[in-house]
């Protein structure tokens, strides 16, 4: 089976550069599997987990808070917000920004302030995709 080199680059490191056989994405259209030799793709991506299906290997997840992606007939590359691979992800720091999140949003609701609901909601899509990733492993 053929594998193409998948790289997911923050503003501050490149978090991930590894072969993989296939990954699962979410786009802001919906999910999407990648294969190699997948036709040229750019897309940008929701707060959402990054399955990375390799031969031989267990699936790694991956934390990815948005971005975009573009795929090369031999090269994923994904521009990220931020990217955690589950060691690297403080799971008590993740669930008391969940319960910030979820409280500032309740305030903000009760307050009809539309740019705080905003806020509030992205903050808590980062915590439970921190979360969801990180009890995975």
């Amino acid at each position: 089976m053929s594998t193409f080199l998948l790289e997911i680059v923050t503003p501050e490191r490149k978090a991930y550069a590894e072969q993989a056989s296939m990954i699962v994405v979410k786009g802001v259209a919906g999910e999407l599997g990648i294969l190699p030799n997948h036709i040229p793709l750019v897309t940008p991506l929701k707060i959402a987990p990054i399955t990375v299906k390799r031969q031989g290997q267990s699936d790694q997840v991956i934390a990815v808070n948005g971005g975009f992606m573009e795929v090369r007939k031999d090269k994923v590359v994904i521009l990220a917000e931020s990217a955690e691979l589950p060691e690297q992800i403080d799971l008590d720091r993740a669930r008391s920004a969940k319960e910030r999140a979820e409280k500032r949003l309740a305030e903000a609701k009760a307050k009809d302030h539309d740019m705080n609901v905003k806020r509030a909601e992205l903050a808590l899509m980062r915590a439970v995709n921190r979360i969801d990733v990180a009890e995975r492993k």
